[in-house]
């Protein structure tokens, strides 16, 4: 359970945006000591609105993360977030983040129109942030890229990059280029953190052991360590909540 100083919500969004955002998530502390915090490579491209008691609202998007990245949350700091699909870079950003991968990019303070002000209810700002996505809307999209992320998370990044090819019509080593060019990583290397954020909940209900198409135990134990920096076991305990995504976990 997450430290009672550390308020955190989430709200899925409307089935209408579904195919360009994960999630909306607002994440506060209220202390007045700042909290450590592990953020892991969860295979979400994340929009924050955030300030602190001694920081200025601003906005700030995160690209890919490869590893597990220490982090401090800020003493009586508000992140008010949207939690995007990699379709959205193209299609609702209008952006590559292939330079940002494990790195963040500082966007205008009046991005979208948003202000501290807005920062005062989770509701609103769904609501708010939905209007502005659904206004984004294209009016076409590349049926092949719309199928291949229908297939990459519906199988939560368990099917090959060759199955993939196969389904969608497109050449592995275009779909490759395409991965490069617009996210900074290949469709194998996000796959695997697909597959990876997968295992959180097992993990987190203490289940150590493959569930999620990993070749046996110790390509588990690899992947994991691999990308937590720490072992299955480990990552169960989370010590002091502070590998956060498994903290906010929904209860099972």
């Amino acid at each position: 359970m997450l430290d009672t100083e550390i308020e955190y919500l989430f709200k899925c969004p409307d089935p209408a945006i579904a195919r360009f955002v994960d999630s909306f998530w607002m994440l506060c502390n209220h202390s007045k000591e700042a909290k450590e915090i592990v953020l892991l490579p969860d295979g979400r491209i994340d929009l924050f609105f955030s300030y602190t008691a001694t920081e200025p609202y601003h906005v700030t998007l995160l690209g890919l993360e490869t590893e597990a990245t220490k982090a401090a949350l800020a003493p009586q700091s508000v992140i008010f977030a949207i939690s995007f699909t990699l379709l959205a870079m193209e299609y609702i950003l209008d952006t590559k983040v292939s330079s940002i991968l494990n790195d963040g990019q500082v966007l205008a303070d009046d991005f979208w129109g948003f202000a501290q002000k807005d920062l005062h209810n989770f509701d609103y700002f769904c609501t708010r942030a939905s209007l502005k996505i659904k206004e984004q809307q294209p009016e076409a999209i590349d049926s092949r890229k719309e199928r291949l992320f229908e297939l990459i998370y519906a199988s939560e990044g368990a099917l090959t990059v060759q199955e993939l090819s196969e389904r969608v019509y497109w050449s592995s080593r275009q779909i490759n280029r395409y991965f490069n060019q617009q996210f900074g990583i290949s469709l194998k290397a996000y796959c695997d953190t697909l597959r990876f954020r997968a295992s959180f909940r097992q993990i987190r209900e203490g289940k150590l052991f493959p569930e999620q198409n990993f070749s046996d135990q110790a390509h588990f134990i690899r992947e994991i360590k691999k990308r937590s920096g720490v072992t299955p076991k480990e990552l169960a305990q989370n010590k002091n909540d502070r590998f956060i995504q498994l903290s906010t976990l929904p209860k099972p």
